[in-house]
């Protein structure tokens, strides 16, 4: 079922743990302004649902449901979060396939060393550590068809904001 319209914009930024998304979500909202709907994985799988990521699991129909219903509303639309490709790919290919505008898929390509010295400045560092973070780090988790521009861990927030 198509989505959204001409005008409206889809933007995709994946990474791992601690590689920047929500920073870059985050800014990228606060530039742009009103009309654009922040749909965040985290918010959504964890702390609406309180589900474990797994293949399957509810929050893949829900954030596809949340981005659908706003592209619809006619908000532009962000959307962040780990989203491993084996879980989250076909769902982000038939949104992508769907939506009327244009779509962009950004991957934040960080090695790992630098996503744990990331997340000791992040709020949530005492709740999980370098085990859960290592059990969770996919290197280059891209999705197929070489859809996802990578952005590296060589770019500053800035840059990447400006980037996208």
């Amino acid at each position: 079922m198509m989505v959204g319209t001409r005008d409206t914009r889809l933007v995709v930024v994946r990474g791992n743990s601690a590689s920047g998304k929500s920073t870059v979500a985050a800014e990228i909202r606060n530039r742009f302004g009103r009309g654009l709907a922040l749909v965040g994985q985290d918010n959504l799988r964890r702390v609406v649902l309180r589900e474990r990521d797994r293949p399957g699991g509810a929050n893949i129909g829900l954030i596809d449901t949340v981005a659908r219903y706003a592209l619809d509303a006619g908000y532009h639309v962000l959307l962040e979060g780990i989203l491993y490709a084996a879980h989250y790919g076909e769902m982000l290919g038939q949104l992508a396939q769907d939506h009327r505008g244009h779509t962009h898929h950004y991957y934040l390509d960080i090695p790992f060393a630098e996503t744990l010295r990331r997340h000791t400045t992040k709020p949530q560092r005492d709740e999980y550590g370098e085990a859960e973070m290592r059990a969770w780090y996919r290197s280059r988790d891209l999705l197929p068809g070489g859809m996802e521009t990578v952005i590296g861990a060589d770019s500053t927030l800035d840059e990447t904001v400006d980037r996208i």
